[in-house]
């Protein structure tokens, strides 16, 4: 399953020392992705993914937001350089599930 979606980076600052920065999917396909996955999670709920933003490919974990009601994607600190992304930028993400 390869979803493809535009999201703004916001940041997850529960522990106030370190902060993680974000985007999440969209409620719909987070939804499928549920449903696709059935009980097949990794720890905190995560799952595989291969993600492209801009120029930059990585493998990385959805997690789910249960806050949000959708999956959530970190998005790492050398990728945002490269793509010249800040929190508050919106990204054009393409994720694909790899274990499923």
């Amino acid at each position: 399953m390869v979803v493809i979606f535009d999201a703004e980076l916001w940041i997850w600052d529960a522990r106030r020392s370190d902060t993680w920065t974000f985007v999440s999917l969209p409620a719909e396909a987070s939804e499928e992705i549920r449903d696709r996955a059935g009980g097949s999670r990794r720890g905190f709920g995560s799952l595989r993914v291969r993600v492209t933003v801009g120029g930059s490919t990585w493998k990385t974990s959805i997690f789910p937001d249960s806050a949000h009601g959708t999956y959530a994607l970190p998005i790492k600190r050398a990728v945002r350089a490269a793509e010249a992304l800040d929190v508050g930028d919106v990204a054009t993400v393409n994720v694909e599930l790899v274990d499923l």
